[in-house]
């Protein structure tokens, strides 16, 4: 695989102490390439994370607000509000799965 990728590049190993040669060539021409490779990796996780994230905090927040609004409804408010309070718990319910099944595809 080391003598594939440095092929790759042009680098053309002999048969003189070739493992050595490859060790050294993977040293100098492969190491940083390699570096950069896997740090672009890393930070496209960590954008997947951070959105990740930002839609799990919502996705609570979310869920609390309505649990709220459910214990006041169930207790405290009227016939008027609850109807009005059920219009945005169905928006929200609608967001809240909508953003689940954005989570479930991008998992």
């Amino acid at each position: 695989m080391s003598n594939a990728v440095l092929n790759k590049m042009g680098f053309k190993v002999g048969d003189q102490i070739s493992h050595r040669v490859t060790a050294d060539a993977l040293i100098v021409l492969v190491r940083d390439k390699l570096k950069n490779f896997l740090l672009e990796d890393f930070e496209e996780a960590q954008d997947e994370y951070n959105e990740i994230d930002n839609v799990t905090d919502g996705i609570i927040e979310l869920y609390d607000l309505e649990h709220k609004k459910r214990l006041d409804s169930q207790y405290v408010v009227g016939y008027d509000v609850k109807v009005s309070k059920s219009k945005t718990s169905r928006d929200r319910a609608k967001k809240f799965v909508l953003e689940l099944e954005k989570l479930l595809i991008e998992l």
